[in-house]
């Protein structure tokens, strides 16, 4: 059975299988692009060119590639004024007795 495989999973494809282990390599890209549903196939394509346009091509790089197109966006950061104004409206008391009280008791091991 052949498959229509776009021209970018196809020339990793071939690379990975000249590869020892590539077989499977190869097969568990087709399983994340898998997970993804309707758009692991678009992902895995995109991610493989990705990969062709930096000259090494490893499943490694792939499946990181992969990861960064379809991860969850994340939220933005706090604006850096925001955080210089957080401040102390009750100061911590320290109650040193209480250590104190601990160290005169005798424990037996």
């Amino acid at each position: 059975m052949t498959w229509d495989l776009p021209v970018p999973i196809k020339v990793v494809r071939d690379r990975a299988l000249k590869q020892d282990k590539g077989d499977r390599a190869f097969v568990e890209l087709l399983l994340m692009a898998g997970t993804l549903g309707d758009n692991g196939l678009d992902a895995l394509e995109v991610a493989c060119d990705l990969t062709l346009q930096t000259g090494i091509v490893s499943s490694a790089i792939v499946l990181n590639e992969m990861r960064r197109l379809t991860e969850a966006a994340r939220p933005a950061a706090l604006p850096e004024t925001s955080v210089a104004t957080l401040a102390l409206t009750v100061e911590p008391m320290a109650d040193c007795s209480r250590y104190d009280s601990l160290r005169s008791v005798n424990h037996v091991h």
